[in-house]
């Protein structure tokens, strides 16, 4: 008969899987070797902390300056020095002349408060006066 089923026809009951666990691992390699470069560069600090830090939404242009522990100073992630604030802060505001300025300012929870005053009269005497010290919002 042509609709009969035939008992002799073996049916297939296991899938094997050693492909699909080939396919993952390599995936899982890929991911591994490109994970390094999605990570962007950081300067290592811990932010002091303040029960009423928040995070603004209507961000103006920023122009962050960071102090690490060590008192070294960076604009825009980019290794500088007191002496170059006011260079630095020309240039970005020609690049940005349509736009509101502000200084975002960042420093570790060890440097001493003149460093911070200091680079505070750095930024305020080359035209920025408004500025937002970042700061981890306490629980």
């Amino acid at each position: 008969m042509a609709g009969s089923f035939n008992d002799n026809e073996d049916e297939i009951t296991n899938i094997n899987v050693t492909p699909f666990v080939d396919v993952v691992l390599v995936l899982l390699v890929i991911f591994m070797v490109t994970a390094n470069y999605i990570v962007n560069e950081s300067i290592n600090m811990s932010l002091p902390k303040a029960s009423t830090g928040e995070t603004r939404i209507d961000e103006p242009t920023n122009l962050a300056f960071v102090i690490d522990k060590n008192s070294n100073v960076f604009i825009n992630g980019k290794p500088s020095s007191f002496a170059e604030i006011a260079n630095e802060v020309s240039k970005y505001k020609e690049e940005n002349q349509d736009k509101p300025l502000q200084a975002l300012i960042s420093a570790d929870a060890d440097v001493s408060h003149g460093a911070v005053v200091k680079l505070l009269d750095e930024v305020r005497k080359n035209g920025i006066a408004d500025f937002a010290i970042n700061v981890e919002a306490s629980e």
